[in-house]
């Protein structure tokens, strides 16, 4: 009978990370650029302040919907490593204004996970009336950040980078670590999951 109970179990938790792996995979594949009140970008690796190919691909995604037109307001996110001169969030700010955007349309949160960074950003936007964002991201990353997002008391819509270094088989680990965050903080709460990115 406990052999039967733990191999039903067993087929559950098969079924729901596997549900669970074709909606983050289904999520990433959405792009829904519309009017809002902010583009937010999840930060990534940066070094001695020069962005990521990771994050330059974010950036470089949130750079294209501000000259759309999409928003005029870009919020940067992440924290530094021990021993960083520069967080991500300020390398962000760097390149996008190396780009010609003007300082002021950005704004910057530091987090050290995607759950801080989302929760640093939220009273920011929300005091400016900024609910609506775009999330930029990688399309492995989109499902949790918009889950986040939403749990935090803002309404987001996946634009993802269409640029991403971080494609084919090597998006492969990425996908299967964002199913276990998203079925576990699904079931925990996200604020309970704090993991790099």
């Amino acid at each position: 009978m406990l052999l039967r109970l733990v191999k039903y179990l067993v087929v559950a938790v098969l079924i729901y990370l596997g549900v669970t792996a074709y909606q983050v995979w289904k999520v990433g594949q959405r792009y829904q650029p519309r009017p809002a009140g902010a583009i937010v970008v999840m930060g990534a690796a940066q070094y001695n302040g020069v962005p990521s190919p990771d994050l330059r691909a974010r950036l470089d995604q949130a750079a294209l919907l501000w000259h759309q037109n999409y928003s005029h307001s870009i919020m940067v996110t992440g924290s530094k490593e021990p021993g960083d001169v520069f967080t991500e969030a300020q390398a962000s700010v760097n390149y996008l204004v190396s780009m010609g955007i003007p300082a002021r349309d950005v704004f910057q949160a530091g987090g050290r996970d995607s759950w801080q960074n989302l929760s640093e950003a939220a009273p920011t936007l929300i005091a400016h009336g900024d609910v609506v964002v775009l999330m930029v991201t990688d399309k492995f990353h989109v499902a949790r950040s918009m889950a986040i997002a939403s749990s935090v008391g803002l309404t987001p819509y996946p634009t993802p980078t269409q640029t991403s270094p971080i494609n084919g088989l090597a998006a492969l680990p990425y996908y299967a670590k964002e199913t276990v965050g998203v079925a576990i903080g699904r079931i925990i709460g996200f604020d309970r999951l704090h993991s790099p990115e």
